[in-house]
């Protein structure tokens, strides 16, 4: 018998109206709309699901969360400059000026660092 990591289900109020910020402003792909409140969303292997809940999200900073995503990237100069344009607005670091943090709509903490540099 074995086990294998499946995919992080993300609690949030709308998720049909959250999807368009992890599609439209993290580049997300949709995969499925399932029974019109369950979004799944790809991006490389990676699998995430937004479902319908209360999200208890009211942490001030990422070092206060109770959970962090973290997203790579190879440019963070770049891509903190692309995600700016598309709307993004940075929250400050997790203490080094290499990890910049932000949250979705529903005040999920995230991470983008560049781990060559971090």
């Amino acid at each position: 018998m074995s086990t294998k990591f499946g995919h992080i289900e993300l609690f949030v109020k709308d998720p049909l109206k959250s999807k368009d910020f992890y599609v439209d402003i993290l580049g997300f792909n949709l995969d499925v709309i399932q029974h019109n409140k369950l979004v799944w969303l790809y991006k490389e292997d990676k699998i995430i699901m937004l479902r319908p809940g209360s999200p208890a999200n009211d942490a001030k900073s990422y070092q206060s969360a109770s959970a962090g995503y973290v997203l790579y990237t190879d440019d963070l100069e770049a891509e903190a400059a692309n995600l700016r344009s598309l709307g993004l607005e940075f929250k400050g670091t997790d203490g080094s000026d290499s990890c910049l943090t932000f949250t979705d709509p529903d005040g999920n903490w995230f991470q983008l660092v560049d781990p060559a540099h971090a």
